[in-house]
């Protein structure tokens, strides 16, 4: 898998306020400093979503090793990397690390056992690449900290290869006046559909449920964020489906996935405050929702 990063939905308002939908993946060892920026909204898939076999597949094929194999010494950076036969042997040994994590994994799962996944996917969590789906308005802190000298060399690369993505010069954000809805895996970032029959199901939805085309489409965007993919874990493209997942995601609480989709603000709002959740000049999908901060159970 590797580092890879791909803007799924860049957009802007007239205001030029800019809402950016990356996808990125990089190693699990570092998701927890990537998700201490709090301008970002963000999904990623649970191990505990994804089947062992899955993951075990995935770790035997192409585990993560580190990019910078770094000398031992005081402080959070290691200014000095191993000598190249220090580094080999390291190598080895991470290596062999992630063969008693499959083996034991795969003890874990045989009959006797049985363990679930949501436990059992965590051992191998050290040697996993690691898919999120990013938004955000705000770009700069991240930038700043994370493409730096002093960030983990880990993080570096990904945050190096975004701010890249996110300062091309050629990119053209669309243009989002009143009316537009900025839907992640459902538009492309061309503003175009990414499957027709995404429109055409909506439509279809509209006629015979009498819900606007529109509605069902932030909620597949939302869906669709929710498993960081268009496709379910099946491997199937359900319009269906997606709703499905929305609606529960809702009535559980689970709103991280319904920021991702956003309408820019109008005048009115725009004067009562900048900010919706953590978009500047958006108001995210999320805060439409009735108290969508403090869930209570129907």
């Amino acid at each position: 898998m590797g580092y890879s990063c791909k803007i799924l939905k860049d957009s802007i308002t007239e205001r030029g306020c800019r809402l950016t939908t990356m996808e990125v993946t990089f190693p699990r060892i570092v998701l927890a400093e990537f998700n201490t920026h709090r301008m970002f909204s963000r999904n990623s898939a649970s191990s505990r979503a994804i089947p062992v076999a899955k993951m075990l597949a995935r770790v035997k094929e192409d585990p993560f090793f580190p990019i910078y194999w770094g000398k031992n010494q005081k402080g959070m950076q290691a200014s000095e990397e191993l000598s190249p036969e220090a580094k080999a042997m390291a190598r080895e040994n991470w290596r062999l690390a992630r063969d008693v994590a499959v083996s034991v994994v795969s003890r874990l799962q045989e009959e006797d056992i049985d363990l679930h996944k949501q436990i059992a996917n965590r051992l191998l969590e050290p040697f996993l690449w690691h898919t999120v789906i990013v938004t955000a308005t705000d770009w700069g802190n991240f930038f700043a900290l994370r493409a730096h000298k002093d960030a983990m060399p880990e993080i570096r690369r990904i945050a190096e290869m975004m701010r890249e993505a996110y300062e091309d010069p050629h990119r053209k954000p669309s243009q989002a006046a009143q009316g537009y809805w900025h839907l992640p895996l459902v538009y492309d970032d061309a503003g175009q559909p990414r499957f027709p029959d995404d429109i055409k199901d909506a439509e279809a939805i509209q006629k015979e449920n009498d819900v606007p085309w529109l509605q069902t489409l932030v909620k597949v965007s939302c869906g669709r964020c929710a498993r960081v993919s268009y496709l379910t874990h099946d491997g199937k493209r359900s319009i269906q489906d997606d709703i499905q997942l929305y609606d529960r995601l809702r009535t559980s609480g689970h709103m991280s996935p319904l920021e991702h989709a956003a309408r820019p603000m109008s005048d009115a709002e725009w004067k009562a405050s900048a900010y919706s959740g953590n978009f500047r000049g958006w108001v995210q999908h999320r805060k439409e929702i009735p108290n969508e901060g403090v869930f209570q159970p129907v």
